[in-house]
């Protein structure tokens, strides 16, 4: 098991990160992270604490823009890279679906029935 990533908050203003990853030393792991954290969001792997963790998720995206030093430059980065995998992600589940595979999509915030898997 890695540990993708850990925050703990000790005061106020003391907020450590923690990461098996290294991905300023190996850039290629970034994609592939995408690809297995998507899938997760897309299946009932994804737990019962979305609204939470999509909440914190965000909260460290806006900071993280917050310090930036070319803000719009990110932003542009970030819609482009989330467009490219967003279509990457709907050719793969169609060519599953079309390869005999089945797929629902659940809404944010809603829970995928226990039967489904």
């Amino acid at each position: 098991m890695k540990k993708i990533l850990e925050i703990l908050q000790y005061s106020e203003t003391d907020i450590r990160f923690r990461t098996d990853l290294k991905p300023s030393a190996k850039p290629d792991l970034i994609p592939g992270l995408i690809a297995s954290v998507s899938f997760s969001f897309m299946t009932s792997l994804w737990g019962g604490n979305e609204m939470d963790v999509l909440g914190v998720i965000r909260a460290l995206s806006i900071a993280d823009l917050a310090v930036s030093v070319n803000r719009k430059e990110m932003i542009r980065m970030m819609d482009q890279d989330s467009e490219t995998f967003a279509k990457i992600i709907m050719e793969t589940r169609q060519e599953y679906i079309k390869n005999g595979g089945k797929s629902i999509l659940v809404p944010p915030f809603v829970m995928p029935g226990k039967s489904k898997s």
